[in-house]
């Protein structure tokens, strides 16, 4: 409790990418973030997880790439000028998330997050680290590593392993 206070009292920021899918603005904490890129020609995969757009070629890495509307179970919409690709690592591998659009950084102090609320329960309760607050607007902080589940991650291991050249590479 002693070093929640004193976080708060030095006026620590915390540092998040915010971006938005749909009508809510979301953010990742900085440091889990490795770039934001323009939205490449993806490479569609067959029987792949339905949240799961297909692959790209980032640099020689092939990174799958995850649709968060999809996670998130709202409506498919087409790609504007600003979607956004959200490269993150997750579990030791790359992902890129596609998202609405990318704004900025924003910085938070720390004494304006709050927990998540408790109505949430259970997946939603892990998937949310926080709530920020930014003058009238909420950013909903999540956890990168619980955006997708255990199983869904090993999905994603196996479509990045598999590589360019290789059957899910084509």
């Amino acid at each position: 409790m002693e070093a929640i206070i004193t976080r708060m009292e030095t006026g620590e920021l915390r540092q998040f990418i915010s971006f938005s899918v749909g009508d809510e603005e979301y953010g990742l904490e900085l440091l889990r973030v490795k770039e934001v890129i323009r939205v490449p020609e993806i490479t569609w995969l067959p029987r792949a997880p339905v949240f799961v757009k297909g692959i790209i070629n980032l640099r020689g890495d092939v990174i799958p790439i995850v649709d968060l509307r999809e996670k998130f179970g709202l409506e498919a919409v087409g790609e504007t000028a600003q979607t956004r690709v959200i490269v993150v690592e997750m579990g030791g591998q790359l992902v890129g998330m596609v998202v609405d659009s990318a704004s900025q950084v924003v910085r938070i102090p720390a004494a304006q997050i709050d927990p998540p609320p408790p109505v949430l329960g259970g997946f939603s309760q892990e998937l949310i680290t926080g709530v920020g607050k930014l003058e009238d607007t909420l950013v909903v902080l999540l956890n990168v590593d619980s955006l997708l589940t255990s199983e869904e991650r090993s999905a994603l291991s196996a479509i990045s392993a598999s590589g360019p050249g290789s059957a899910a590479g084509r």
